[in-house]
């Protein structure tokens, strides 16, 4: 028997979408699996010592879903209480501990030596989890588990990631329960594919998920949507990278979606990339139940488009907006201010613009979080600005640690970037401002790791993608 672990106690709690999936490609592999959820855990060490005084898994699988919060300068990190869960667990059990997940697989082999545990598994889990188990019952020929890494103590094996062409999760999904997390959480998660093959320079989504997109077949995308539906789950947001990579795929999914009548029964957020995206995706997805859209925008100052290797421009961004509002789309566009460039007419030319187009609201998000292997860290490696540390923000010491929250902002934005930010966005409430870096918790932003006015609102009904309940809970205030 495996035991499978959810760590994620971020609040609002956000369902283990990933977790429901590795435990249902378990179960239909004949594997004995338990769920061991912390995330509703009252006392998470009480439960974790309950369970094992009375069990005794072969194997034991953890779930790691979020490194930190990816805000500045919030910077709140997880990994700490990763840590602790595995050293409780060693005083607990002798069976060996597999790590997982999307945070996990980011920086796989620095969490792996952090934990000490025995295993991780870089990429999806599905396979890995059924093929680990086999091998430890039998004959231990681990180089056959994909994605598999292996620490000893001094060092990490690593096989090749677990990035499979065909993606078929189990679309049961009746491993956890789903509705007390849509009755904490406010919304359900179902993927349509993963991967990207998007080069965006600081995004981390490819290292994780992998560098090609891998799509799903949109019937058994349906299947998954009407099983959620038969839990209570009539709310949800779309788990991919961007839904509208490819367009194609996009298109079949929302026409299935629409065919079995699912359009008129559910509603549902997603994450798109601005381009492409036109009038008939934007209807496709209306019909097919789309009530809101959080696209990726980054900038609208040329010059920083470029830098972060977007594809789309300013035209681009005006007409993502005039789309999805003549559907009765929701907007979101997130920001992400301050990479390297970044001045204060950039700033100007990209808040003005963003104020023109009429999105319904905008996250200011400023700083951009540095993660290992991409090509953002690879820029500031070769420009000398890692071994310098000018423009870099961290709250820790000694040397550069990126399992820590480390972030970049471009340092011709000053000493107070946040209240430059604010006095250029001039109090328009469609804007998430950023916080000082003296008074994190006192932002108006879309952090949403212990949102207490977040979770006060989904507490009393409110339902939806996290942008659009604080949103809604702005209009009311104003």
């Amino acid at each position: 028997m495996i035991a499978l672990v959810n760590t994620n106690r971020m609040t609002p709690l956000v369902a283990p979408i990933g977790l429901d999936y590795v435990a249902g490609a378990a179960r239909q592999a004949g594997i004995a699996t338990a769920v061991l959820d912390l995330g509703t855990a009252a006392d998470p060490a009480a439960a974790l010592c309950g369970y094992f005084s009375s069990h005794n898994p072969t194997l034991v699988g953890l779930t790691f879903r979020n490194i930190d919060d990816c805000f500045w300068p919030s910077g709140k990190s997880f990994v700490p209480a990763l840590v602790e869960t595995v050293a409780t667990l060693r005083t607990l059990t002798d069976a060996p501990i597999v790590l997982g997940g999307v945070g996990f697989s980011v920086v796989a082999e620095q969490l792996l030596k952090a934990t000490g545990a025995d295993f991780g598994v870089r990429g999806d889990g599905e396979p890995a989890i059924v093929a680990l188990a086999r091998e430890l019952e039998g004959r231990r020929r681990l180089d056959r588990v994909p994605g598999l890494l292996v620490y000893d103590g001094a060092a990490v094996r690593h096989n090749p990631p677990a990035w499979p062409e065909t993606v078929a999760p189990p679309a049961a999904r009746d491993a956890i329960d789903n509705a007390a997390y849509f009755r904490l959480g406010g919304q359900g998660a179902v993927e349509t594919k993963r991967g990207c093959d998007r080069q965006c320079l600081y995004c981390a989504d490819p290292l994780a998920k992998g560098p090609r997109v891998r799509r799903r077949d949109p019937a058994g995308v349906a299947d998954e949507v009407e099983a959620l539906l038969a839990q209570g789950v009539d709310v949800l947001h779309l788990a991919d990278s961007e839904f509208n990579v490819p367009r194609e795929h996009a298109m079949d999914v929302c026409e299935e979606l629409a065919a079995r009548g699912l359009g008129d029964r559910v509603r549902w957020y997603a994450y798109l990339a601005v381009t492409p995206f036109d009038a008939d995706l934007a209807g496709a997805m209306q019909r097919a139940g789309c009530v809101g859209i959080n696209f990726t925008g980054d900038s609208a100052s040329e010059a920083m488009l470029a830098t972060y290797r977007q594809p789309h421009r300013r035209r681009d961004l005006q007409a993502a907006v005039s789309h999805s509002h003549a559907c009765g789309i929701t907007v979101m566009f997130d920001l992400l201010l301050g990479g390297p460039g970044e001045t204060r007419e950039t700033l100007a030319d990209t808040i003005a613009f963003m104020k023109h187009i009429g999105p319904d609201c905008v996250g200011a998000a400023l700083g951009v979080r540095l993660c290992p292997g991409t090509a953002m860290v690879e820029r500031l490696a070769a420009d000398g600005t890692l071994e310098s540390g000018e423009g870099l923000r961290r709250r820790y010491e000694g040397p550069l640690d990126f399992l820590q929250p480390t972030f970049y902002i471009a340092p011709s934005l000053g000493e107070r970037p946040a209240a430059l930010v604010r006095e250029l966005i001039g109090g328009d409430e469609r804007f998430f401002e950023p916080a000082e870096e003296s008074a994190p918790g006192e932002a108006a932003d879309h952090n949403y790791n212990d949102n207490t006015p977040l979770v006060q609102a989904i507490a009393a009904g409110a339902r939806g993608a996290y942008w659009d309940i604080l949103r809604q809970l702005r209009r009311k205030t104003v």
